[in-house]
């Protein structure tokens, strides 16, 4: 019965960049007292509602007093922004017990897609960074050989389009500050 049971304890690990996973996975697994179960890579196979991180179930030593014992530990190691969105997915969607509007899912998984892209984005950034780095302090040249960072149409565009075609942000009328999702 005991040895069924996969998530006994539970490990979360939050990384900058989504290289970083890997090589946090990979140190993981190079552990001589770990043992990798199974893994799924929600990253490269994001789940139906966006979901993505990637899962360990891993064999790992316990020390008891007396003894030693193995125990299954289910290890989960995402991007800050990949933990955020699933953090408040989760704490949105169970406020409908579960089984959230076809509406409020589409838009959940529209903001899922958001943060895949954020994460492509800062990793391009990092890139670069690494590479002015590399080059020296010469960053008009290093501008002028590629023009943008990451070809992709800019979230700002996409962003002011969103809000123009959705009233998600109203004006308060007695007071002039933004409410959102007012």
């Amino acid at each position: 019965e005991k040895e069924n049971i996969r998530d006994i304890a539970g490990i979360r690990i939050t990384c900058s960049f989504i290289t970083d996973i890997y090589q946090v996975s990979e140190m993981i697994q190079a552990q001589r007292d770990i043992e990798v179960i199974d893994q799924k890579d929600y990253i490269k196979n994001p789940k139906p509602n966006g979901y993505r991180s990637l899962h360990l179930i891993l064999k790992i030593p316990v020390f008891m007093s007396d003894r030693e014992e193995s125990v299954y530990v289910e290890m989960q190691i995402r991007t800050i922004a990949m933990d955020f969105w699933a953090s408040l997915e989760h704490k949105i969607y169970y406020k409908f017990g579960g089984n959230a509007p076809a509406g409020i899912r589409a838009e959940l998984k529209e903001c899922a897609d958001i943060v895949a892209y954020l994460d492509k984005k800062m990793l391009s950034i990092n890139d670069k960074v690494k590479e002015y780095a590399e080059k020296g302090s010469d960053y008009d040249a290093i501008e002028n050989e590629e023009a943008k960072i990451f070809d992709a149409e800019p979230i700002s565009k996409i962003a002011e389009e969103e809000i123009s075609e959705n009233e998600v942000m109203k004006p308060e009328k007695k007071k002039k500050r933004w409410i959102i999702g007012g």
